[in-house]
């Protein structure tokens, strides 16, 4: 009976450290890719503000153009 229980055990040891081994893959692959997406969304902010320059710089920029109500 004992050698059962030690068996058991040491099964689920195993299973358990597994268990701990992919949750630190995860939080790895996670912490890879919001740093990924941060450097994606600098990306889009930049490129957003470079065409809003040239949108601004043409004339044709919404913020710049007088409305009929001022």
């Amino acid at each position: 009976m004992k050698s059962r229980l030690q068996e058991r055990y040491e099964a689920l040891k195993a299973e358990y450290e597994a268990g701990q081994k992919m949750l630190a893959d995860l939080d790895a692959k996670r912490q890879n890719l919001t740093a990924t997406m941060l450097r994606i969304e600098g990306a889009m902010q930049v490129l957003q503000d470079m065409i809003a320059q040239e949108g601004g710089s043409s004339g044709t920029d919404q913020k710049e153009r007088p409305t009929a109500a001022s």
